[in-house]
């Protein structure tokens, strides 16, 4: 990859642009964390070519709000649980939401 690849990916959500180190400055955190979370399997970073790991923008919103409930005492495992549970809920709202647009388009119109 290149410098001109990088720089046609700096706005992409699922480009791993951070390092472990840099991950966990960002959240607040420390890097047992961020691989604690990786052992439950919410997330799995991407490997660099040296073996590194590395995260996305959307993984560290992840790990940020596994991390919120982590601190609010939630044991780690019941926080992965919660934070997969809580994507799968969203994503569910917004198929909803598409397919209830498109049953609304379908709908013949009535004229007076």
């Amino acid at each position: 990859m290149t410098a001109d690849d990088s720089y046609d990916r700096i706005d992409d959500d699922d480009y791993p642009a951070y390092t472990m180190g840099r991950a966990a400055e960002m959240l607040g955190t420390t890097q047992g964390f961020l691989r604690a979370i990786g052992e439950a399997r919410l997330i799995t970073p991407l490997r660099s070519a040296g073996g590194h790991r590395r995260y996305s923008r959307y993984q560290l919103r992840i790990a940020a709000r596994a991390r919120e409930l982590v601190d609010g005492g939630t044991p780690i495992e019941a926080a992965c649980r919660i934070v997969v549970l809580e994507d799968q809920l969203e994503e569910a709202q917004r198929i909803n939401t598409e397919y209830r647009r498109a049953a609304e388009s379908a709908k013949p119109t009535t004229s007076a």
